[in-house]
C-alpha cells in the first residue's frame, strides 16, 4: 500500500532528532519526545488533513517556538486553534502563540483548514525548537539564524531537512518564505543546495502581530493574493 502524504510526515517527525553542537546558552526542544501527547495529537493532524497522494506548496517558517508547534508538533499552530480549527484536543497543555492567531484567521480567510491543508504544506528548515538563556538566567524562543555560529553549527542539518521535507511530495517549482530574515538565509541554503527554483517572500506572522496588528488584514489579504497563485 502506498504510504500517503500524512503518513509520511508522521514518519518524518517521529524520526527527527537533533545530536550535533550548539553554541553555549543554546538548547533544542523535541516535543515529539519530550510529551507524548504531542506526537498523538500530531499523527491526528495529520491524518485527518493529509491522508492523500496529493502533491503540495511548501510554506518555510523559521523554527517553531516554544508556544506553538514546540507544544503542538504541527506548525503555526497553538493548543487552542488546534482545538477551535482543526477539532483537535490536546488534554496535557494549554498554548496562545501570536504567530498562530494569524495564520488561522488568514487560513479562514482562504477558505478554511481543508482547503488550505490540501494545497500547503507548513514546516522549516530547522523544525525542532530552539531555545537560548538570556541575561537573567531564563529560557526564551530564539531563531536558528540569531548567531552566526548556531547558523553555521545547524546548516547541513537544514539543508538535509529540506531536503526530506520535499521527498514527502512536494512541489519546488514555488515556494513561500515566511519573514525576510529567514528568506536570507534560505536564499543561501538554496543556492548552496539548488533545492527550490523560485522563492516568494512574506513577512512574518509573528511580526505581522507584534509590529503590524491594526493592519492584519492587509497582511492577510497579501497572504491570500500570494498563495492563490499557486492554484
Amino acid at each position: 500500500m502506498l504510504e500517503n502524504f500524512g503518513d509520511k510526515v508522521i514518519k518524518f517527525n517521529q524520526q527527527l532528532d537533533f545530536s550535533g553542537e550548539l553554541p553555549e546558552g543554546f538548547q533544542v526542544i523535541n516535543p515529539f519526545s519530550d510529551n507524548l501527547e504531542t506526537s498523538v495529537v500530531m499523527k491526528q493532524f495529520y491524518q485527518k488533513f493529509y491522508a492523500d497522494l496529493n502533491p503540495r506548496k511548501f510554506i518555510i517558517g523559521i523554527n517553531p517556538s516554544r508556544h506553538g508547534a514546540g507544544v503542538t508538533g504541527v506548525p503555526f499552530t497553538d493548543t487552542k486553534r488546534l482545538e477551535s480549527f482543526c477539532g483537535i484536543k490536546m488534554a496535557s497543555a494549554h498554548t496562545h502563540e501570536i504567530s498562530s492567531v494569524f495564520m488561522y484567521n488568514m487560513i479562514e480567510d482562504f477558505g478554511g483548514v481543508k482547503d488550505f491543508y490540501k494545497q500547503f504544506y507548513i514546516n522549516s528548515p530547522f523544525p525542532l525548537a530552539i531555545v537560548q538563556k538570556n541575561k537573567s538566567g531564563k529560557w526564551v524562543n530564539a531563531n536558528y539564524y540569531d548567531d552566526n555560529s548556531l547558523f553555521t553549527m545547524v546548516k547541513d542539518f537544514m539543508i538535509l531537512t529540506l531536503k526530506n521535507h520535499i521527498s514527502l511530495g512536494l512541489d519546488t517549482s514555488e515556494v513561500y518564505v515566511l519573514g525576510k530574515k529567514n528568506a536570507v538565509y534560505l536564499q543561501k541554503l538554496n543556492g548552496e543546495a539548488n533545492l527550490f527554483k523560485s522563492l516568494k517572500i512574506l513577512e512574518h506572522p509573528r511580526y505581522i502581530q507584534q509590529y503590524k496588528s491594526k493592519e492584519m488584514q492587509i497582511y492577510i489579504d497579501k497572504y491570500i493574493i500570494t498563495l492563490n497563485r499557486a492554484r
